[in-house]
């Protein structure tokens, strides 16, 4: 009766262990700055982890000097890990287009160059159409009268940034707060959401 037990306890959990996982989604987004986009999402309930890096380009194994130059075809994003039973692609979306600018498409704020563009990259069917309805709905809201400029692309290798990159926001509070501020980001947010976006 124990090992009859045993058996059934062990088939159990391997079950939710399996459910666990096949919850487990990631999300891959370019909103300029990805000092920025961190805390966001990080906040989030369901949220299970954010990485910068870099994604959208050719070179393998970008560093930041060379992505900031403008020259690989990459742009700074966020890797969102995410247990989607919590939390919802769409839910995930919204806080997207509440910490950019949608309609900039040479940057975000004092960033310019495609490296600082904002874009979805999907990895699956579900995704794209999920940003597409997305992206339609808020061009359809009126909130902004300039085009959504936001790109959908497919996913590809996502490059984990430096780790000195990694939670800048918290690491260097007062630094991070300064540039939120200075690249007229914050002020951006306050006067579209009435918040900038911490």
């Amino acid at each position: 009766m124990t090992g009859l037990l045993l058996l059934l306890t062990q088939a159990a959990s391997a079950q939710e262990s399996s459910q666990t996982m096949s919850t487990m989604q990631k999300a891959v987004f370019a909103g300029g700055c990805f000092w920025c986009m961190e805390g966001p999402f990080e906040q989030l309930e369901g949220v299970v982890s954010v990485t910068s890096g870099y994604t959208g380009g050719t070179k393998e194994h970008p560093t930041y000097q060379e992505v900031s130059a403008g020259t690989t075809g990459h742009a700074e994003a966020i890797e969102v890990r995410y247990d989607s039973a919590v939390i919802s692609y769409e839910q995930l979306l919204e806080v997207l287009w509440r910490n950019v600018d949608p309609t900039q498409p040479d940057g975000q704020f004092a960033d310019h160059g495609s490296q600082y563009r904002t874009a979805i990259f999907y990895h699956d069917e579900q995704q794209r159409q999920l940003a597409e309805a997305s992206k339609q709905q808020l061009a359809a809201s009126g909130k902004f009268k300039s085009p959504i400029v936001t790109e959908i692309l497919p996913a590809s290798t996502f490059y984990p940034a430096e780790d000195y990159h990694q939670d800048y926001y918290k690491k260097h509070s007062l630094r991070y707060k300064l540039y939120h501020e200075g690249s007229g980001r914050a002020g951006f947010l306050r006067k579209v959401w009435g918040t900038t976006g911490h």
